[in-house]
């Protein structure tokens, strides 16, 4: 069975490149970075190879990258080395749980957050963050780009009413990193976090871009790793990798990869839609990431629709990998005022590097197929939906 894999934004496979630039790391260039000997030396001159990298992906210095874990390591260092018992966080509602649940957990040390909805595109209004500021107002973290519907906030604009109140503005710009070009500059940001495996790099390394000056409490203490940011022996491989994603990524951007992948997605959505009825798209009339689509499939349910493609050999998703399991639909897609029922019959495409227009044709032989026979196990099929 051929298999083909759309759950890109849940996490994609590292590039060849990727993997070839990693495999010294594991073996013969194996020293701690921060050993004064020879070996700590070719390791550390690797490290800061990588760090200027992804300081060019990013448009920042590279004194300004510090590298994480990944995404969660990096919200929740953002959110909690830059606020205190007191202070006043505002976030959106559609953050992923790396950030809601950062946000959770300094509400029950102290610190007062609000959470700003969004509207039927999944777009936070700038005006809604402007009326929340209070005068305790400590941070603003808003998403680059949303990881269930691939809708690309207005970050630009928060970033000017942030420096205009004078409060650190934080952005999770994990699905956007090598999707859109960055620019921390343009975006006017003090903390951006990205994550390796969703740009081709490996698992369980990424980096935060924290602007010169801006003073972050650190999460771990030990040494004086990473500036005395981020203590931890590097994960040289990992970083590595990561640098070399970036590179790609921004030779991708030369090459115009990305306007080819959203013409992939672009057929992908109009050939499902165009086939399938009682169907759209999650995030429609906004600005997305070039990779991502999700649509809602009335009469079935999601996680139904996922296993019967699985079955056939094409992997997608209903939202996010880290809420897999949970019975609950997805926050995301409830804040943007979709009904409970819809919002489980919603599933997720996303796209890589590795797909190609094959791909995309054998999917849109899958899907209606699919659609169709799940559909016909439905109840209530052929009945009339109300509310829509």
């Amino acid at each position: 069975m051929r298999r083909i894999y759309l759950d890109n934004n849940a996490t994609t496979p590292v590039l060849p490149e990727v993997l070839e630039a990693m495999r010294p790391y594991f073996g013969e260039h194996f020293g701690n970075a921060s050993s004064i000997h020879h070996h700590g030396q070719e390791t550390r001159a690797a490290v800061e190879r990588a760090r200027d990298s992804v300081a060019s992906l990013l448009g920042c210095r590279a004194a300004e990258v510090v590298f994480t874990s990944g995404g969660t390591e990096g919200d929740n260092l953002a959110i909690a080395g830059l606020t205190g018992a007191g202070d006043h966080v505002i976030t959106s509602s559609v953050e992923h749980h790396a950030v809601l649940h950062a946000c959770k957990h300094i509400e029950e040390t102290g610190c007062d957050v609000t959470y700003v909805p969004v509207d039927g595109r999944g777009l936070v209004d700038p005006d809604d963050v402007r009326r929340a500021l209070r005068s305790n107002t400590k941070l603003i973290s808003i998403m680059m780009a949303n990881n269930e519907t691939g809708v690309l906030q207005p970050v630009e604009e928060i970033g000017k009413i942030a420096a205009v109140a004078d409060v650190n503005f934080h952005t999770d710009a994990v699905q956007a990193a090598g999707k859109v070009p960055i620019d921390v500059k343009q975006i006017g940001c003090d903390v951006l976090s990205i994550s390796g495996h969703k740009m081709h790099a490996p698992q369980g390394v990424g980096a935060l871009f924290v602007r010169r000056g801006t003073r972050l409490q650190p999460l771990f203490y030990g040494g004086r790793h990473e500036r005395s940011r981020r203590a931890g022996t590097e994960n040289v491989p990992g970083i590595v990798g990561l640098g070399k994603a970036a590179e790609l990524a921004m030779q991708g951007f030369e090459n115009d990869d990305d306007k080819k992948m959203s013409t992939l997605r672009d057929r992908l959505q109009q050939g499902i839609l165009a086939q399938v009825e009682e169907a759209a798209v999650n995030g429609d009339g906004a600005a997305r990431v070039p990779n991502t689509v999700n649509i809602y499939f009335d009469h079935i349910e999601g996680e139904a629709m996922v296993i019967s493609l699985d079955l056939k050999g094409l992997a997608v998703s209903t939202g996010a990998a880290c809420s897999a399991g949970a019975i609950e639909p997805s926050h995301v897609l409830l804040a943007m005022g979709l009904r409970a029922d819809r919002a489980r019959a919603s599933v997720r495409f996303s796209l890589g590097k590795q797909n190609t227009a094959e791909d995309i044709d054998l999917v849109l032989a899958l899907v209606p197929e699919t659609v169709a026979r799940l559909r016909e196990l439905s109840p209530s099929y052929g009945k009339t939906v109300v509310n829509s």
